[in-house]
This record gives structure tokens, C-alpha cells and sequence, in this order.
């Protein structure tokens, strides 16, 4: 008997539709990057992209815990030298909050040449409304904190 290897041509993509403001971001992190790499399919092989497509949205009511509004910092830098800038999560919140979300899910995703296309198929909306009805997405319900 041989090892299942799915092929690119083999992979069929669904639409996820999951909403950002039921769990804490870290949670909502980790379950889009298991639907972006498509680990809960059966036909997963980990050097072909058997991933779905995922909406987010309500990106702008996001949860956290503790102290992160204040305390979780993000960087960037200008490609100055000593150009090191930095950001609140509130500062980012009112800026972009998708950008939020899409670095946490990037942060979770395996560093490999697949990292790139996966983050493609992610949508992130700061409300309610997205413009993928057309493609009938499916409701995901995140899995609750025990």
C-alpha cells in the first residue's frame, strides 16, 4: 500500500467565513492559518497548498486579553539607519485593524515558499460587510476556550 500525495490539480477550495469578534485574537489566529494551510483535510500533504479560502470580518471589534491594547507592540523601520519605529495595538486598531489579523495569522503560517500564496487567499474586513457573497461562504465557528 503506498502514501496518499495529493496533486495541485487534486485540491478543491472552499470559502470560510469567520467572524473576528467572537474569540480572542490569538485564537482567531490559529484557527484561520489551520484553514489557510488545510491541515483538517484529509488529502493535506505538507509541500502542496491544499488550503481554503477564508473572510474575516469585524476585524475592527477584535478581543484581546490582559494588557495587550497597551503592551503588544508592532515594528517597522524606514530603511534609515536608527529608523526603527514602533506601534500600539490601540495605535494599529485605529489606523488598520485588518493589518491586526493579518500579521497574527502571517506569524502562524510556516515559513516556506507557500507562506505567501496562503496569505493571498485571506480576506480581512474591518465590518460586517464583505464582497464575497458571490462565492457563498461557509460560517466557521470557532472552537471555544476550555
Amino acid at each position: 500500500m503506498s502514501t496518499y500525495s495529493a496533486k495541485p490539480a487534486d485540491v478543491t477550495r472552499a470559502w470560510h467565513l469567520v467572524d473576528a469578534s467572537t474569540a480572542p485574537l490569538g485564537r482567531v489566529a490559529s484557527e484561520v492559518a489551520q484553514l489557510l494551510t488545510g491541515k483538517g483535510k484529509p488529502m493535506f500533504t505538507k509541500h502542496i497548498d491544499c488550503g481554503d479560502f477564508v473572510v474575516v470580518t469585524n476585524a475592527a471589534n477584535l478581543q484581546v486579553t490582559g494588557k495587550k491594547v497597551e503592551d503588544k507592540l508592532y515594528y517597522r523601520h524606514t530603511g534609515y539607519p536608527g529608523g526603527i519605529k514602533d506601534r500600539t495595538l490601540r495605535e494599529q486598531m485605529e489606523i488598520d485593524p485588518a493589518e491586526a489579523i493579518v500579521k497574527a495569522v502571517r506569524g502562524m503560517l510556516p515559513v516556506n515558499k507557500l507562506r505567501d500564496d496562503r496569505l493571498k487567499r485571506l480576506k480581512v474586513y474591518a465590518g460586517s460587510e464583505h464582497d464575497h457573497a458571490a462565492q457563498k461562504p461557509v460560517e466557521y465557528k470557532l472552537k471555544e476556550a476550555k
